[in-house]
């Protein structure tokens, strides 16, 4: 499965230099696509930070940024034009995630992709996106997350509604960045996963045994979903299970 790195947060001690640290440490493991946070620094800075990223990771294309639903309608506007000579990878969240009339703002005047989804949590919302928030088969992405949608039922019923309304399947890639998403990636042949190698440990990331390489990676062999070959995953499952 093709898998991108995510991480990119504000930390107040470090700089743009941590920032370049950091995703060159992301490549340095074997991931080619990476995605940061924007909007909690000034337009200006956060430019100035997707820049440098692009600098590292050599090709904005590999780059995605994640507001995390932070904008109102105009701001998010404002971020589209100021993102569009980019070619990023995709703009992901850039309003509140229900408000899809904010999102259709944004597709009709950014022609990047833009990825929503991640805060959808059953059918009727995905319907209530596809009919009204103006997402664009082949090239808008979809991040709804099994784990947080009533199981992988619901999820399932999800990408019918979006099969039946001329999208593809492989323009999703499921929220969490976890060995759980990366087994439902594979098993229904979505476009891909994230992972968080930097942060929400010993969750994020992924065991030494699913090979990475070159911005793909596969599941071992292991029983389930593998949780007990990620390093202080087992233990921590032990623990709260003693």
């Amino acid at each position: 499965m093709a898998v991108y790195a995510a991480g990119g947060y504000y930390y107040p001690d470090r700089g743009l230099d941590a920032l370049r640290t950091e995703m060159r440490g992301y490549l340095d493991l074997g991931y080619d696509a990476v995605k940061m946070k924007i909007g909690g620094a000034s337009l200006r800075e956060d430019l100035t930070r997707i820049e440098a990223v692009i600098d590292i990771v050599g090709a904005a294309g590999r780059v995605a940024v994640d507001a995390n639903g932070r904008f109102d309608r105009s701001t998010a506007q404002q971020w589209a034009a100021a993102l569009e000579g980019y070619g990023l990878r995709w703009y992901e969240e850039p309003g509140e995630p229900l408000d899809f009339e904010l999102n259709h703002a944004v597709t009709a005047c950014y022609d990047g992709a833009v990825a929503t989804g991640e805060n959808l949590f059953s059918v009727p919302d995905v319907i209530n996106l596809v009919r009204y928030g103006g997402m664009r088969p082949e090239r808008d992405v979809f991040q709804m997350d099994a784990g947080l949608s009533y199981g992988l039922s619901e999820y399932v019923r999800m990408l019918e509604v979006l099969e039946s309304n001329g999208f593809d399947r492989r323009f999703a890639f499921p929220h969490g960045g976890h060995l759980i998403n990366l087994h439902i990636a594979a098993g229904l042949g979505l476009g891909g996963c994230e992972s968080y190698p930097g942060v929400f440990q010993p969750f994020g990331g992924y065991p030494d045994g699913c090979a990475l390489s070159a911005g793909r990676i596969a599941p071992t062999d292991a029983p389930g979903f593998g949780l007990e070959q990620k390093t202080g995953l087992a233990e921590l499952i032990a623990e709260l299970t003693a």
